[in-house]
């Protein structure tokens, strides 16, 4: 099963989204189980939802257990407000929540630093009622900003994710060139080139864009790649998304980077949910 790019399946770098894969295990426990099911390297949503700024002790007690497991921790957002659940991050969110963002900021870089962790994620938020939706991208835009420069000094990406609409129809940002808008207007007002593109493959399918024409068009601007099949939201196969074609295309396009796994495990324990994988 190979597609259009000369790699296959075994030749890519998959990790696994210990927030939505191996959650019937406690936070702690998931690193290690992520290493039992073979994998090398994971990543997170921002696992306190309720604190943007976590006691020490258990943000040591995380990294103690990434580094105990083994594994790398390639990719972490920051602070998004209650994810899961009606939030789709707080940085465009004007009071409470773009403050809770900002003081996020240095506690997931230094997070991500003190893992050698290389991409961080800062989601956009929902569209406010009464709020000028300019307002919101005014703060976003100063938001981004201070994330870019903080993902900058600890030598990291910033990534813009664009969601889909049926699921997050208060998020602006549902399509490719919605999400790689964003990314161009905060690398120019950074001029540090660090902002780039998370291609969710899952999300783009459910908006309906042409997959293999994004991959064309944005490959070169894409900082981490995320899949699940469509329709579910599961693993590779339950679906019709074909995804070993796309991610061929994306190697002929010359991504080469982590391919998160971020889908459901389905009524089966998540370690057995990798059956897909070339082993």
């Amino acid at each position: 099963m190979s597609g259009p790019g000369s790699s296959t399946a075994a030749d890519r770098r998959f990790d696994v989204n210990l927030s939505i894969l191996f959650t019937e295990l406690p936070l702690l426990e998931r690193p290690a189980a992520a290493a039992a099911a073979g994998f090398t390297a994971v990543e997170l949503w921002w696992p306190w939802t309720d604190s943007p700024t976590p006691e020490r002790s258990e943000l040591d007690a995380l990294r103690t257990a990434i580094e105990d497991a083994g594994v790398r921790l390639t990719g972490l957002n920051f602070y998004a407000g209650q994810l899961p659940g009606p939030d789709r991050g707080a940085l465009s969110v004007p009071g409470e929540e773009s403050e809770r963002f900002r003081a996020n900021i240095e506690v997931t870089a230094e997070f991500a630093r003190s893992l050698g962790c290389g991409a961080l994620n800062a989601l956009y938020g929902n569209r406010v009622e009464g709020v000028d939706p300019a307002e919101q991208d005014a703060l976003a835009l100063e938001n981004l900003v201070l994330a870019a420069r903080a993902a900058d000094r600890i030598g990291a990406i910033l990534l813009i994710e664009a969601l889909n609409r049926p699921e997050s129809p208060l998020y602006p940002l549902v399509s490719a060139p919605a999400a790689v808008g964003i990314v161009d207007r905060v690398n120019e007002a950074t001029g540090l080139g660090n902002a780039r593109f998370l291609m969710d493959l899952y999300h783009l399918s459910m908006n309906g864009e042409d997959l293999p024409s994004v991959i064309e068009r944005y490959a070169a601007k894409t900082g981490h790649v995320q899949i699940a099949d469509n329709p579910g939201r599961g693993a590779p196969g339950t679906g019709s998304l074909p995804l070993e074609d796309l991610l061929g295309r994306l190697t002929k396009a010359g991504y080469d980077g982590w391919i998160g796994l971020e889908y459901k495990p389905g009524d089966r324990p998540s370690a057995e949910a990798f059956d897909w994988l070339p082993r």
